[in-house]
Order: C-alpha cells, then structure tokens, then sequence
C-alpha cells in the first residue's frame, strides 16, 4: 500500500517566520498611518517601535534557523563558508531587543519621542548591516543542490532570486534613510513626523524582505517523500 509522508523541517518554521515577519512590517506602516493621521501619534510611534522591533527579532530567528539547517556537501563547503561570511545575523537580535526595550519605555512617557528616534537609528543600522542576508541564504542554498536538482529551475526559484536581489538594495537605501531620518528627529527637527515617516519606509522593506524570505525557503522545498 503506498503512503505519502509528508516531512516536517525547521525550513517549514522558517517558510511561517517571513511571513510572520510581512505581517509585521504591515502592522508596522499601519500603526504609523494612524499617527501621521494624528490619532496619539507618540503612542502609535512607541507601539510602532516596539512590533518593528519583535519582527526584526523574529526575522532574525527565522534566518538563523535556516542557516543553522543547511547541509553543506564536503566539496563547496569554502564556497558556503564565503556566502556565509557578512550577513550581519547579530544585529537583527539586538537592533530588535533595543528597540522592543527602548519603545516600551517610551510608551511608558519616558522620554518618547528621544528614545523612539534613537530606536529608528538602531533599526536602520541593523537593515543597512544586514541587507544582504536573504540574498547570501538563497545563495547558498542554490549553491548547496547537487548536481542533478541543480540542473532544474523552477519559476518559483527565479521568482524567489529577483526578490532576494532586489530586497538587498531596498534594505540598504531604506536603512541609511532611517539612520539620517533618526538623527535629525533626535535633534529635534520634528521628530515623530519624521520617525513616523521612516517607520513606514522600513516597514515596506520589511514586508518585502519578509516575503522574499518565505519565497527563499519554499524554492527549495522538496516534494514530500512516496513511501
């Protein structure tokens, strides 16, 4: 009698952190409309702060599972070791303790509006630092096929490697947007109106490393096991 087993992997977890992540990223712009709305806009910037802040924790989480599950056959495992190198995977954790730290206090009224632009700089560091991350994963996991799974590409591959390559340049640009846009709000050049407009900025870049992160995991699913 033929049974289909379907495998349950750690990639699968990853696959539900991008998309968990995406989620965040809306949450995120839509917390920051509603400020720019004038609804409690230094209460939307502190709760803003803090889900960028647990979705960068959990992107971070995701990617780090992923990495850690990658089997690396013996004859490229310097060429894994490069894509490896530099992905700045730290700075996702601590950018996103900082920032989970420094909104909950601002929404307690401890210096919010200080404290939710210096989280903005954190933020921005951590996507600039880190932007190529998704790119150097699917890297790696294409590089990592043997031979004979190499030789085919799907559309979903292709699909995934644009969304790789393109969610790299958009980190970059929007990390150093948040880091200038942080620094003015923290010298006092309307600071929640300029938080609240790079928390929006970083937030669609999160929404799209997110869904490039989940696209990266599904590309390289396999089709489960005929037992």
């Amino acid at each position: 009698m033929a049974m289909t087993v379907s495998e349950i992997r750690p990639r699968d977890s990853a696959a539900y952190g991008g998309f968990a992540d995406a989620i965040g990223g809306v949450a995120t712009i839509v917390l920051a409309v509603v400020g720019l709305a004038g609804v409690r806009p230094e209460m939307m910037v502190a709760i803003a702060t803090i889900v960028f802040g647990v979705a960068l924790l959990v992107e971070g989480g995701a990617m780090l599972s992923e990495y850690a599950n990658i089997v690396i056959p013996s004859g490229l495992r310097s060429a894994a070791i490069e894509n490896v190198g530099g992905v700045g995977l730290s700075t996702h954790f601590l950018a996103g303790a900082a920032g989970i730290v420094l909104g909950v206090l601002a929404l307690l009224g401890i210096a919010s509006v200080t404290l939710t632009s210096i989280a903005l700089i954190a933020f921005g560091a951590a996507l600039a630092l880190s932007s190529n991350a998704v790119w150097r994963l699917h890297e790696l996991k294409r590089a990592t096929l043997a031979p004979s799974e190499g030789q085919l590409v799907t559309g979903t591959e292709i699909l995934a490697n644009e969304m790789a390559s393109e969610s790299a340049g958009a980190l970059t640009l929007a990390g150093l947007a948040a880091i200038v846009l942080g620094i003015l709000a923290v010298s006092g050049l309307n600071p929640i109106v300029l938080t609240l407009a790079a928390l929006i900025a970083i937030g669609a870049t999160l929404v799209l490393t997110g869904s490039s992160l989940s696209a990266t995991v599904v590309s390289f699913m396999r089709p489960a096991i005929e037992r």
